[in-house]
């Protein structure tokens, strides 16, 4: 789960948090996996409230990715160009491996 949160940052005291945060993900060779803008636009939102994972702002962005091993990149953005405190999030879904 990868998340961009900014509205919600204002109940934790951030001031100037990014009013509409978009997230942005790309490979290691530059090219956009996906982007989201506003999490209930996503087709994972059914599964993200059932995680708990949903953010709490529907201007929040919010996204599921099953991706393989590699290098990635995330990007916090403005949907409207203004500026602000924003967060990126990201969460592994997976169980923690253990040893044999």
């Amino acid at each position: 789960v990868l998340r961009a949160l900014g509205p919600s940052l204002a109940s934790a005291g951030l001031g100037n948090p990014l009013a509409d945060p978009t997230l942005s993900v790309f490979d290691a060779n530059g090219t956009v996996i996906t982007t989201n803008d506003n999490w209930q636009d996503d087709l994972n939102m059914p599964d993200l409230e059932q995680l708990g994972l949903a953010p709490a702002d529907d201007a929040e962005a919010a996204t599921i990715l099953y991706l393989p091993a590699g290098a990635y990149t995330t990007v916090v953005s403005s949907a409207d160009g203004s500026s602000g405190i924003g967060l990126a999030e990201v969460y592994n879904l997976e169980p923690a491996q253990t040893g044999m």
